[in-house]
């Protein structure tokens, strides 16, 4: 299985790897091995040397701290102080840093430099410009979060294959049968 990468932020997808929070939960961090395939995946990195279950359990707490603060950005509420506490001490550890080859950018880490690279673009995502542009998929069942970059910020879903066609589908479907009952 391919991770998806609809959100428009490292940091908000990683927080989406928890799928369907409200219904039923879909855990895409399942091992390890899974944590390093999201790295390279997501172009935090090109190399990772390999995941630990630890770095597993450091990962899945960094992510549910940064969807707790988004969440929280999304509300208007105040941020959860853990959740807080967390996603800055983890931004303080030396994060993943690009290097030039002959052949261009290349980003080698262990997963704790890529973990403090998200949970920075995590931090720069609340702090800056993009945060006011973030919402969540209209898709009652998605709980994906993405910036919405679109000309005049009329972007609805996470993704038009995934949750767009989906909703749309089922709106037509019901338009149908209203109109086969009204006869």
């Amino acid at each position: 299985m391919k991770h998806v990468f609809l959100c428009g932020n490292p940091a908000l997808d990683l927080a989406c790897t928890l799928r369907a929070r409200r219904t039923t939960r879909f855990e895409t961090l399942d091992a390890a091995d899974r944590l390093d395939a999201w790295y390279l995946e997501s172009g935090v990195v090109d190399a990772v040397s390999p995941c630990q279950e630890p770095d597993l359990a450091q990962a899945v707490a960094v992510r549910e701290a940064v969807y707790a603060l988004v969440t929280a950005r999304l509300a208007d509420d105040g941020y959860d102080d853990e959740a807080l506490a967390l996603v800055n001490e983890t931004a303080r550890k030396p994060s993943a840093t690009p290097q030039l080859t002959a052949k261009g950018r290349w980003v080698e880490a262990t997963p704790e430099q890529a973990l403090s690279t998200v949970a920075r673009h995590a931090i720069e995502l609340l702090s800056g410009p993009e945060a006011p542009l973030m919402k969540e998929c209209a898709n009652p069942e998605c709980t994906k979060i993405f910036i919405d970059r679109s000309r005049g910020g009329r972007r609805e879903w996470c993704g038009m294959e995934s949750c767009g066609n989906k909703i749309k589908a089922a709106a037509y479907r019901a338009r149908k049968k209203e109109t086969a009952g009204a006869h």
